[in-house]
């Protein structure tokens, strides 16, 4: 597998990483400068040159993915290839000395939008001008032809379409920490949507377009099929800013974007914090 794609690999599962590249080498070592070594929390990919070398680097590099902070999102590991150096994972003689940099690359935010209808086109059409992974699901395939026709402009965002007839079997293709969004042109979909996704263990936030009564009726829904009010309060209902006011799909996206932008800026990014 090629570094990049163990990086895009590792970030479709929505999982940070470690990319440690060698700088600069001073006599013999095991390999030159350029190459590269993709750490994640549970595997690696690529070489910086095996042995102790590379084992510290690992080390090292799940060390950052743990520490706090935007400190935490660079580093650099200087090691001495001989036998008088001090190694935890046995000595590498080749004589020369390696400099190395490591670079924590947060998986991009994921957000999953369940409806694309009026408002989830716009929505779609603000979301996709970030640096984001979003998902955009409906059960109705020609909608979804339809959303894909508007997006004319390339996207930033990685945009993946999924035609699903039960909306709910989705959930469980999100990536882990994927905020989800629920505006479908069903509320019989929306309620299903709303029990799988509390049962989900993997989700981060919640939320659901419509007013306070549709909000009241599915809290007594869902108490009835088990969830606790502290399970229901993560459903956020109505979502967006609530100082923009107005009813237009246009104006609906951009409060909601506005809220959710904010949030995604404001919570540490998953790779910086335990």
């Amino acid at each position: 597998m090629l570094w990049t794609h163990a990086i895009e690999d590792a970030h479709r599962r929505g999982e940070p990483v470690v990319l440690v590249t060698v700088t600069e080498v001073r006599g013999h070592a095991p390999q030159a400068p350029g190459a590269k070594l993709v750490v994640s929390r549970t595997a690696s990919w690529g070489t910086v040159g095996g042995g102790n070398l590379e084992a510290t680097a690992i080390d090292r590099a799940r060390e950052l993915l743990g520490e706090p902070g935007p400190a935490a999102t660079v580093s650099s590991m200087h090691a001495e290839l001989n036998e008088r150096a001090t190694t935890t994972h046995g000595t590498q003689c080749c004589g020369g000395t390696v400099d190395l940099l490591l670079e924590v690359l947060p998986a991009p935010p994921a957000v999953a939008i369940f409806g694309m209808g009026h408002v989830g086109v716009e929505l779609t059409r603000l979301l996709a001008r970030h640096p984001l992974r979003l998902h955009l699901i409906d059960s109705r395939e020609r909608l979804l032809q339809e959303a894909r026709a508007e997006l004319r402009d390339a996207p930033v965002a990685d945009l993946t379409w999924h035609h699903s007839p039960v909306p709910e079997v989705t959930l469980g293709e999100l990536p882990r920490g994927c905020h989800v969004l629920i505006m479908t042109h069903d509320h019989a979909e929306d309620a299903a949507l709303c029990d799988a996704a509390l049962r989900c263990g993997h989700l981060a936030t919640i939320g659901m377009i419509g007013s306070s009564a549709k909000h009241r009726r599915f809290q007594q829904w869902l108490r009835a099929e088990g969830h606790s009010d502290a399970q229901i309060d993560r459903i956020r209902t109505p979502i967006g800013d609530p100082q923009i006011i107005g009813k237009t799909p246009a104006v609906v996206a951009f409060s909601v974007v506005s809220e959710l932008l904010t949030h995604l800026l404001t919570t540490p990014v998953e790779g910086r914090t335990r």
